[in-house]
């Protein structure tokens, strides 16, 4: 072969391997850029929240209260409805605490049961709803520190039952300036009590001065305690009643709910997702459950967030149905 073959032979391999190149590259995109793309999907699926759907006992309050459902079916009735957290609410077994004078005995056969339950469907103990106990943010110290102490069987329960947290109520004073020292006081003994059992202590907009988000979220700065928290309720917005109570007279004024839960959540150890009524596309129709749990995952919270159901139109069940639908497309 001569030195003019050889050259035209080694142009045209050179010709043949950059064509086979740029080939190569066509059907297969740079490695590099393909891991770098599923680096940053995988960071964008990781720092979504995770979000749970749980129950809370009061949707079933009429079935126990009007058609004598017993209360220890909750387990059984949440596992049926497929969820797999409860919250209960203690008010709800007073018939039977109160007739025994909330002894240690009573307390402990209250736990015993909820448990054997929740371990016999496989559900998740997650909080108790504490109600009745007395005024925590009441401005007289010495019954101040006696409700405190009243709340402690409950702390003692829920670290028991496996929960994380107690609901607690901050009533007393309707007077801003009396209230948030008194409740800021109350709540600081309570914690340091529930510390050492791993308990939190959150508090629901829940009437009266509470229900005013920004001075709640005052208190829980003036706390600062890593075991106090809130609960944040899409309803229970009243600030203001016609006789001055906190729950059942009509309500006068409402604190804005939309900027209320916002206030709330950077405190938030539980998320309670009230409703009423629906329309024919599953809608709530009276807060947009929409709007609400774009406020909950954009503060970053992960957790449960319960079925509070309180309408009268449908039946409890069918509420809860409802609701848990709801959440469960939103969330999707």
């Amino acid at each position: 072969m001569n030195k003019r073959s050889l050259a035209q032979n080694s142009i045209l391999s050179l010709i043949a391997v950059a064509l086979l190149g740029i080939y190569s590259c066509k059907q297969n995109p740079k490695t590099e850029n393909t891991e770098e793309t599923a680096t940053e999907v995988v960071a964008v699926e990781d720092t979504k929240p995770e979000i749970k759907i749980s129950l809370a006992q009061w949707s079933i309050h009429k079935m126990i209260f009007e058609e004598g459902v017993d209360p220890y079916t909750f387990a059984e009735k949440a596992n049926k409805w497929g969820f797999d957290g409860l919250e209960y609410v203690s008010a709800l077994y007073y018939k039977e605490l109160q007739a025994a004078n909330f002894s240690e005995e009573a307390m402990n056969n209250w736990v015993a049961k909820s448990k054997a339950e929740s371990d016999k469907y496989g559900m998740t103990n997650l909080l108790i709803m504490v109600d009745g106990q007395g005024d925590i943010a009441v401005e007289d110290a010495a019954k101040r520190k006696a409700a405190v102490e009243n709340h402690y069987k409950w702390v003692d329960a829920a670290a028991a039952l496996g929960c994380h947290s107690i609901r607690v109520n901050l009533n007393g004073s309707m007077d801003p300036e009396a209230w948030i020292p008194a409740s800021v006081d109350g709540l600081t003994q309570l914690a340091t009590y529930a510390k050492d059992k791993n308990i939190n202590i959150i508090v629901e907009n829940h009437g009266g001065p509470s229900s005013n988000a920004k001075m709640l979220a005052e208190v829980m700065d003036k706390v600062g305690m890593d075991n106090v928290g809130t609960l944040p309720d899409f309803g229970n917005f009243c600030i203001k009643r016609e006789s001055g109570d906190y729950y059942s007279s009509k309500c006068l004024e409402e604190y804005d709910r939309y900027l209320g839960v916002k206030e709330l959540m950077p405190y938030a150890k539980g998320v309670s997702g009230k409703s009423f009524d629906f329309d024919a596309e599953g809608n709530e129709t009276t807060i947009d459950f929409d709007r609400m749990m774009n406020i909950v995952e954009e503060a970053g919270y992960s957790g449960y967030v319960d079925v509070e159901y309180e309408g009268s139109e449908l039946s409890e069940e069918e509420g809860i149905l409802a609701t848990k639908k709801l959440l469960e497309r939103i969330l999707e």
